[in-house]
This record gives C-alpha cells, sequence and structure tokens, in this order.
C-alpha cells in the first residue's frame, strides 16, 4: 500500500494497464448478474443479421473490466468518489482485448471534506487495434498533506 497525497499528483502523468482479452464466459456472467439478456450480447443467430453480425459484450462489463484493470494500487489516502462522462464509444467483441490509459487530467477543491481535493482521471479503454471503446472521467477524493 502507497501514499500518494492531493499535491503528488502531476497533471498529464499517465499509467498504462496490463491487457485482458474478453471472453463468452465474460458475458454469460454478466447477463446473469444484471439480468441483461439482450440478444445483442447472448443471441449469435440474431446478431448475424445486425450492423456488426457478431455478439457484443455489455458496455457495463466493459465499464467493469476496465475499472478492475486500472485497480492494481491501493492508494491509502485516496477513495473513489465516482465517475462522469461515460461513454461506450466502440462495441468490444468476444476475443477483444483490452488495456487502459490512465491520465491525471485535472486537480480541484472541494467544499465536501477540507483536508481532501479532487483528482479527475481520464480513464481511455483500448481494443487491440488501439481504438478507444469506452472513455470516462474517474474522480478521486484524495488527502492533503
Amino acid at each position: 500500500m502507497k501514499s500518494l497525497y492531493f499535491e503528488d499528483y502531476q497533471i498529464g502523468s499517465t499509467r498504462d494497464t496490463p491487457g485482458r482479452t474478453i471472453t463468452e464466459t465474460d458475458i454469460v456472467l454478466h447477463a446473469g448478474q444484471t439480468g441483461d439478456f439482450y440478444p445483442h450480447h447472448m443471441d449469435a443467430e440474431w446478431c448475424k443479421q445486425q450492423p456488426f453480425q457478431q455478439r457484443m459484450a455489455h458496455g457495463t462489463l466493459v465499464f467493469s473490466i476496465a475499472i478492475g484493470l486500472t485497480a492494481g494500487e491501493i492508494n491509502a489516502e485516496a477513495f473513489s468518489y465516482g465517475y462522469d462522462r461515460l461513454r461506450f464509444i466502440k462495441p468490444v467483441f468476444i476475443g477483444d482485448t483490452l488495456r487502459v490509459r490512465v491520465t491525471i487530467k485535472e486537480k480541484r477543491d472541494t467544499s465536501k471534506l477540507p483536508n481532501h481535493g479532487i483528482v479527475v482521471e481520464l480513464c481511455e479503454v483500448f481494443n487491440q487495434h488501439q481504438q478507444t471503446v469506452v472513455a470516462c472521467e474517474h474522480l478521486l477524493m484524495v488527502k492533503r498533506k
């Protein structure tokens, strides 16, 4: 466990995650957990008649896996305050491999906790073709020194 304080974050700094390949099992489990059994995710024959001609991963599944990829380091001085501007930009298919780039986008004061600040991380999720498939902003509530 490490300790990074609000003042330690540098706007523009980046980190990249390792890859994670999406499987059929991921999609089936996510459908069962969420109740989202839409044919876009579950019906291979129906999808053959649609523009993408194959099943696609749930946007919420891709988001969840991507955020999990970014959670490798624990900062004892910060906690997640939420996510803003979540967009599902391109479909993700079985067999696609995802990676995430996290960029420190902004730092700002907050009146919620006077001894904390908000760090905004831009999270960009890329497939194996370097195409952006999901993007969002992660808000971190970070203790000041």
